[in-house]
């Protein structure tokens, strides 16, 4: 039962944190840490540089800078370290991929009653066309896996394994990462053709191009060419329902050899209580943008892979950064 007893200052602060949240979005759209990372600017002269209007920048540079991520010096604005670091796109470590994603996906949340009275989504692609959709979306994924592909690679035992599936891969982080801490492990990438570019740019960067491979499909209609002795599915279930879910797991386990492993990584739900928080949140967000999307119990994922013939269905219990958890099973 909840207990937590809101003040009317807590809901209002909750209700106007967006307000933050879109200067933040407004600041990586423009692109502004990157050249304040290079230099103070005046607000003038960088709304020469970034085509804006000045007195407008003027004010968003003001609030970012309340929000301690610019220094305003006498001379002018500037990135703050930890702008400098996450928010300059020409910084190995730059975040903006995934934050430009999550501004892709405000309008839409923007409209979430109708979306629940409905039960239908609501989600259209951005503005900027197909391209810059495709680009936050998929590199946000890099942005993100990149955190947390390390430390999985790290902690999932897979040194007796020969040839990883990475289904739904993207542009295949995981694949890539479980490579660098298998030297005996080869991967495939398997994912719709569009996607294609950016997995081989995330291949190229980590010099895994004899190692890693793309397999151009779609896993909801396509067999999965080839054989595995494991493979890796991670936040692909979550877009679809579970007739679809199962179909994808069905179609992942076909391509697994006698005794190969499948790990399924999604932000799941408790059984027996409301949330974990993300996970509940996230599910609105498929609501939002998908047909039957949503997030799921673990009871409910184990029977989904049960119901493919995979045995042995567990949660790893690893101590690992972000909401998402993994469920192993064998064939």
């Amino acid at each position: 039962m909840a207990d937590r007893d809101w003040s009317a200052q807590q809901l209002l602060e909750l209700s106007g944190s967006y307000w933050q949240t879109c200067a933040l979005h407004a600041g990586v759209e423009l692109d502004l840490f990157t050249p304040l990372a290079e230099a103070t600017l005046q607000p003038p002269d960088l709304a020469r540089l970034l085509g804006c209007e000045p007195r407008a920048l003027g004010m968003l540079l003001e609030a970012l800078a309340a929000m301690e991520l610019l220094d305003q010096r006498p001379q002018g604005f500037a990135a703050t370290p930890a702008a400098a670091r996450w928010l300059n796109r020409k910084s190995p470590d730059y975040q903006g991929y995934i934050i430009r994603h999550h501004h892709h996906l405000m309008a839409s949340w923007a409209r979430l009653p109708a979306a629940v009275r409905s039960g239908r989504p609501v989600r259209e692609r951005v503005a900027g066309g197909e391209e810059a959709w495709r680009e936050a979306f998929l590199m946000g994924m890099f942005n993100l896996a990149s955190a947390r592909a390390p430390e999985v690679a790290a902690r999932v035992d897979l040194s007796a394994r020969h040839h990883l599936l990475d289904l739904g891969g993207g542009p295949g982080t995981y694949a890539c990462h479980f490579c660098l801490a298998n030297p005996g492990l080869r991967g495939t990438v398997f994912d719709l053709p569009t996607t294609r570019e950016f997995a081989e740019r995330t291949r190229a960067s980590f010099g895994l191009e004899g190692r890693v491979d793309f397999v151009a499909g779609d896993f909801l209609t396509d067999s999965v060419p080839g054989r595995y002795d494991v493979a890796w599915l991670s936040h692909i279930l979550h877009g679809e329902g579970p007739k679809n879910c199962a179909r994808i797991l069905a179609n992942a386990v076909a391509a697994l050899e006698p005794g190969g492993m499948i790990l399924v990584q999604e932000f799941i739900l408790d059984d027996d209580r409301p949330g974990p928080l993300f996970p509940a949140l996230f599910s609105l967000n498929m609501l939002l943008g998908t047909e039957q999307g949503q997030a799921y119990r673990e009871a409910e994922l184990r029977d989904l892979l049960t119901a493919t013939g995979v045995r042995e269905v567990h949660r790893l219990q690893l101590d690992l950064p972000g909401p998402g958890k993994i469920l192993v099973g064998t064939r």
